[in-house]
């Protein structure tokens, strides 16, 4: 039974959410604001995050800085009363799965998070896919990726884009086709532009972990694509 935390200041929201999760079937842990809710993730007791991100003493978006330097794949989904385009790409930016604007339906959140469970699940053979190029290895099963035998840490929406990319190389993407596999069509809609925020990421890492931006080349006018050798 997977354990979703929930940090919201907003008492009755908090309740609603947690008990729609427990009949869902899921365990529930929450805290009333950001402070409490570092501290609730730092038992290692959740297995996904869901956060607003206006709340006193530390807020959402610093709360998801820190949980992505300490656990960077674990699901994380932001909550907000802003409508604003910004916040949501510095949320993306900085890592979270998702990113909900107040107010939602209850159920919209936790199907939201189904799908995000559902990306760490095995599909088809029992051993999922190995890809290996370049010295990128690839493990959908285990959700694990190493350049050149060094780890390197994603989120799921990450990790899907990658191995999307990785696995055809030389193949063109536009922006809508890799939200939609990086993302699922039952994850809502979002503009197609904030690919570009996940290729930002990816390149980043990519070069840290000792590979190059060039890896994943923008094609003008259409979207991305794997440039392989």
């Amino acid at each position: 039974m997977p354990t979703v935390l929930l940090i919201d200041d907003d008492p009755d929201l908090l309740a609603s959410v947690r008990d729609l999760l427990e009949r869902e079937g899921y365990a529930t842990l929450s805290a009333a604001d950001g402070e409490a809710g570092l501290a609730r993730f730092r038992t290692g007791e959740a297995d996904a995050i869901i956060s607003d991100v206006n709340m006193p003493f530390l807020d959402g978006i610093s709360l998801l800085r820190t949980v992505r330097e300490e656990a960077p794949s674990l699901p994380f989904i932001l909550l907000t009363s802003r409508d604003s385009e910004i916040d949501e790409v510095l949320g993306l930016d900085l890592g979270a799965d998702d990113y909900i604007t107040k107010p939602f339906s209850p159920r919209v959140l936790c199907s939201r998070l189904k799908v995000l469970f559902r990306r760490r699940q095995p599909e088809a053979s029992p051993q999922g896919e190995l890809i290996e190029r370049d010295g990128l290895r690839i493990d959908t099963y285990r959700f694990e990726v190493s350049y050149e035998g060094s780890p390197i840490e994603l989120t799921l929406s990450e990790h899907r884009l990658l191995a999307c990319l990785v696995g055809a190389p030389g193949r063109a993407f536009s922006r809508q086709q890799l939200l939609d596999l990086a993302r699922e069509e039952s994850a809502g809609a979002v503009a197609p532009r904030i690919v570009d925020t996940y290729i930002a990421r990816l390149r980043r890492k990519l070069e840290k972990a000792g590979g190059s931006k060039a890896m994943i080349e923008t094609v003008v006018g259409v979207g991305y694509r794997f440039r392989s050798g």
